[in-house]
């Protein structure tokens, strides 16, 4: 699945030009208002940009995963607000229904998933299942034809725009083996929305609590029509996600690392600019270098994520994904740290776009796994491999 590359370079181009014009001059409105405009989003459905990893059979655009990150990259380098509208539709919410649904499911979800007609968020983590997604306790209890689904997810992206939910919850015993995914309309009777997440950064994005009441759910609506197989639905998802959210945090870093040269350029102290001055251009230097360096991990990772059945998980290719989400996430933090301590007293003050750049990227570090639980990854494998 992939555009030939012409087609491709022409929908970059498109992106690079969205992202320039369009986002660029709307990132203070978003950061005053915490909403992304009706009308970006509308312009964001003209371009496709909710369908761009859905193949073209149900109404997307059908990248692969390394012309999808390439995308990502040039989004990043705005406001990471626009990204989040589009990105469960992208990724982690309509994934797993176009892995291992069932040819109804996806013919049903996928082309209003992919035209941005419906939103889909994806609902794992709870108030005591985040790292520890196997320990979730949200319960399924099978009646007639039906599930009732109770419990609670929390920190869930995109749940107060969502119409429907990729949903994990407990259909049989203890452990992962014992986890289903479902497809969850948003508004049946018993599911309702806590109030939305006030954050740290990432203003217009939206997140906040998905409760369950006997929510009364057909067994169809099981991801791929079998009990059981929801953990591993999730994981292949994350797969993905962490790619997904790796050329994201390179984008910024990119953004941050050319606002900080402009910066260095225009200011001066002893009578000439502070980019002039070899410590400065240290702190610029490191910055270029890590950017390279995570870029070219993401590509290579996203290249091998690509080489490998479509449906399947490759162990190599988790430990890979992860290994970029990893370094990237880190990176970004790294790059928003040193723009701040280029802009000096300017960068802690709320006019100058690197401060909140500072806040919106600690959060890449957090979701899609955090720092630690890719580390564990990358380590199982190197002992499992051995």
């Amino acid at each position: 699945m992939s555009l030939d590359q012409e087609t491709f370079q022409l929908l970059k181009d498109s992106v690079q030009r969205f992202v320039r014009e369009r986002l660029m001059p709307a990132e203070d409105d978003v950061e005053e208002h915490d909403e992304v405009p009706a009308d970006i989003v509308d312009d964001m459905k003209e371009l496709g940009l909710f369908g761009i990893s859905i193949p073209e059979q149900y109404g997307g655009i059908g990248l692969s995963m390394a012309q999808e990150c390439e995308v990502a990259y040039e989004l990043g380098q705005t406001a990471l607000a626009f990204r989040s509208v589009v990105g469960t539709n992208i990724g982690i919410g309509s994934q797993g229904i176009l892995m291992d649904g069932t040819p109804g499911q996806k013919a049903e979800y996928l082309p209003r998933i992919a035209s941005g007609d419906l939103l889909i968020s994806f609902a794992l983590t709870e108030p005591d299942a985040g790292s520890d997604a196997a320990a979730l306790k949200t319960r399924a209890v099978a009646d007639g034809s039906d599930y009732l689904i109770t419990g609670s997810k929390r920190f869930i992206t995109n749940a107060p725009r969502a119409g429907a939910f990729t949903l994990m919850a407990r259909t049989g015993g203890p452990g992962a083996a014992g986890i289903s995914a479902f497809i969850v309309p948003a508004g049946l009777p018993g599911l309702s929305l806590g109030r939305a997440d006030k954050k740290m950064g990432q203003r217009g994005t939206k997140t906040c609590d998905v409760n369950l009441d006997q929510v009364r759910v057909p067994a169809a609506n099981i991801i791929g029509g079998e009990a059981g197989k929801g953990f591993k639905t999730a994981m292949k998802v994350l797969d993905r996600g962490r790619l997904h959210v790796s050329a994201l945090a390179c984008g910024m870093a990119q953004r941050i690392l050319h606002d900080s040269v402009a910066y260095a350029q225009q200011r001066k102290q002893f009578g000439q600019r502070i980019g002039d001055f070899q410590l400065v251009q240290a702190m610029l230097a490191d910055s270029q270098a890590e950017l390279l360096a995570g870029w070219s991990l993401v590509q290579a990772a996203a290249h091998r994520y690509d080489a490998k059945p479509f449906d399947s998980s490759d162990p190599e290719v988790s430990m890979q994904a992860s290994c970029a989400k990893m370094f990237t996430t880190e990176m970004v933090g790294r790059v928003a740290d040193r723009g701040v301590q280029i802009h000096g007293g300017a960068g802690y003050i709320n006019e100058y776009k690197v401060e909140r750049f500072y806040r919106d990227v600690r959060l890449l570090r957090l979701y899609e796994g955090t720092t630690q639980i890719q580390q564990l990854v990358i380590g199982k494998h190197l002992m499992r491999a051995a």
